[in-house]
């Protein structure tokens, strides 16, 4: 999926959020105060100890200490233990409906409210059942068969049943809208049924014709006026509905109320990953026809812009201007309060307010965790020293008590270049861009904090630490800025175009028109970590004669790239898998255009080894064919490949509970508070 990189934004601005949380039997009020300037640490000592009034929180940091000079002991807790503050999501989500969120910033809220069968643990990536008591997998894991758990309920109370579980995997597909798209290509949605331009779970049409006896598998107007009707009326009680539900040569069986199978078009073992996050979530059909039912290709824009009922840990409270922030509440009902064999990631929440406020800017980042007004937050690896010495409370915890590393995070992250368009689509000119880039610098400007490395380097197309990374063991691209210069004036001389470089010589066609300024695109806001890698690549290319200007983009407008013709000649971006298989979700993205990636690669040798490759359990036969991508994409050059950098966050030290991985970060309901001692 895409993801927009969570650097610190070096924008400073002045911000009050007053967020009025209703409770069931209180109006609680948490007041944040964001402040202009960056504060100026003190001693907790000299702190007043946080006054509550009646239906107000203050967010000032509560504390004990022993009244000396030098305080032997000191205890710091939150500001209120019914309330924890997330300031580190940089971007806000594109929408609260898990049937239409595409990018990694939907993450947590998805993670909170949301369930799906089957989940990640925690603290890797193994998976446990959540909404599925139990599954089994059959035919060489081309068929899974899940029973429902007992006893499971919406928060709206209404039961979860296998019917249920149907009307979601279709909705995830049929609105056209969803990351699940990609994710089932060729796993659930047969790749040729596409050209209708509807996306449909494979055999689907088969159900419809076979039960209704229309001619739903030669008309596809038959099938989606059908569809159209049976999921914005859904009726599991009507026999027709039932029957579409319950024929077995589908992609999606109802076996009985509590039983559901998911069959595939091949043999997938990772396939439990891919139904484990969102866009595997369970939603209740009877909200969704009840606030705009369903219609093929068309969001649902009630669901985005207000969440809904769910089975999760919470609940929606209340949402900002622009998803400008989300107040989440434990939820009363969860079933997870009575369930047997609750997997730590579903167990109920201890927190009972989650407030993640988004986009930030920086300095109100740095302040309110300087100040114990947010628990959770974020900056990028060069402003780690003005998060710690702003920090109020430093005498007391080390950097390493409020700093939790995940490791590296899988994914990929560059600047691509669109191989379809004038001047990127010459490979000399993409050679020459690779070496002119001195990857070392940009490690270790944007990525070094007290001597340690926060990333590492990365030639794609996987990330390092996962399975086939780099089997052949290439070297890095070198940065020679005379090789790339040779690169360039073949490009020129191929392409028709000059270059003067920097001692004032011409090279490529010296009689042809210059080359005129290059643009690398980039997701906004402009963080100051993504500002200073453009301006280290800005400054090397111009080395090498090549004007390069920079110009940011709104999310939704990069979600406009679906063609070649539409892309930016150069993309700074980065690519998260949503599970990880390194072939399905880092290689097939990068190096064919299953997924709109920027480089638009679309090379037959490289498609024909992916016809095999994301298949075969043959492990020889895997680490030959990625041997072959690999030497193809590296002398072809469509990206620059950036360092790959850690998963990490800035936590206040009573908050206890934080498991989580790299990929998937933390989950909201496994934290506690517990105050911290020092001294």
């Amino acid at each position: 999926m895409l993801r927009h990189n969570s650097a610190g934004i070096g924008r400073i601005a002045a911000i009050a959020i007053v967020i009025i949380i209703l409770g069931v039997s209180a109006t609680i009020a948490v007041v944040i105060e964001h402040h202009t300037t960056t504060p100026t640490p003190q001693s907790p000592q000299t702190t007043p100890t946080a006054a509550t009034t009646t239906g107000t929180v203050s967010q000032q940091p509560t504390y004990t200490s022993t009244p000396s000079t030098t305080p032997t002991r000191f205890t710091f807790g939150p500001p209120n233990t019914s309330v924890l503050v997330d300031d580190s999501q940089i971007q806000p989500p594109d929408a609260l409906d898990p049937a239409t969120g595409f990018t990694i910033d939907d993450e947590y809220y998805f993670d909170a409210v949301f369930q799906q069968l089957v989940e990640f643990n925690g603290s890797n990536y193994q998976i446990v059942p959540v909404l599925a008591s139990n599954y089994s997998v059959e035919g060489n894991y081309q068929s899974y068969i899940f029973q429902i758990r007992p006893n499971v309920t919406f928060s709206n109370g209404h039961p979860l049943n296998a019917y249920d579980v149907w009307f979601s995997f279709v909705r995830e597909l049929y609105l056209g809208q969803a990351v699940g798209i990609s994710n089932y290509y060729e796993l659930t949605v047969e790749p040729n049924s596409t050209s209708s331009g509807y996306v449909l779970p494979w055999g689907i049409r088969h159900a419809i014709q076979a039960v209704t006896g229309l001619p739903a598998t030669t008309n596809i107007n038959v099938t989606i006026s059908v569809l159209n009707n049976m999921l914005s009326n859904f009726n599991p009680s009507n026999t027709t509905q039932a029957e579409i539900m319950s024929y077995p040569q589908q992609a999606y069986v109802v076996l009985d109320p509590m039983s559901f199978r998911i069959n595939l078009l091949h043999p997938y073992p990772y396939f439990l990953q891919v139904i484990a996050a969102w866009w595997g979530a369970i939603v209740d059909p009877a909200y969704v026809d009840s606030h705009g039912g369903v219609q093929a290709n068309t969001q649902n824009s009630y669901f985005d812009a207000n969440s809904g009922p769910s089975t999760g840990p919470y609940t929606v409270v209340s949402v900002g201007p622009g998803f400008s922030d989300i107040v989440l509440e434990a939820n009363p009902n969860y079933w997870g309060k009575y369930a047997e064999n609750v997997p730590f990631v579903a167990q109920p929440a201890h927190i009972r307010f989650v407030v993640i406020n988004y986009g930030l800017p920086h300095n109100s980042r740095v302040e309110d965790f300087a100040t114990n007004r947010a628990q959770i937050s974020y900056v990028s690896v060069p402003f780690f020293g003005q998060m710690y010495s702003a920090y109020q409370y430093r005498e007391y915890f080390s950097f390493k008590q409020i700093f939790f590393s995940f490791g590296l995070l899988p994914g990929l992250f560059y600047v691509s270049m669109n191989t379809q368009r004038f001047p990127t689509n010459n490979t000399y000119f993409r050679l020459a861009i690779v070496h002119a880039i001195n990857y070392t610098e940009i490690l270790y400007k944007t990525y070094v904090f007290n001597g340690s490395l926060y990333a590492s380097p990365m030639l794609g197309p996987v990330s390092p630490g996962l399975p086939l990374y780099n089997p052949s063991g290439l070297p890095a691209y070198s940065y020679d800025p005379n090789l790339a210069a040779e690169y360039l004036n073949l490009a020129g001389k191929q392409e028709g175009f000059s270059v003067t470089l920097p001692n004032g010589s011409v090279i490529g066609n010296p009689s042809s028109l210059p080359l005129g300024t290059l643009t690398i695109t980039y997701i906004a806001p402009l963080t100051p970590l993504v500002g200073e890698q453009l301006l280290i690549i800005q400054d090397e290319l111009a080395q090498i004669g090549l004007s390069v200007a920079t110009q940011g983009v709104t999310a939704s407008q990069a979600l406009s790239w679906t063609s070649p013709q539409a892309t930016p000649n150069l993309v700074y971006d980065a690519w998260v898998p949503d599970w990880v298989d390194p072939v399905l979700q880092l290689v097939a993205p990068a190096v064919t255009t299953s997924s709109y990636l920027p480089a638009w690669v679309n090379l037959s040798s490289i498609n024909q080894i992916m016809g095999v490759l994301p298949f075969t359990t043959n492990q020889t036969q895997r680490v030959e064919l990625m041997s072959e991508v690999y030497n193809i994409t590296y002398n072809y050059a469509p990206y620059v490949w950036l360092p790959d950098p850690y998963e990490y966050y800035f936590i206040q030290p009573y908050v206890h509970g934080l498991v989580g991985d790299p990929l998937f970060g933390y989950w909201y309901n496994t934290l506690y508070y517990a105050n911290a001692t020092a001294g």
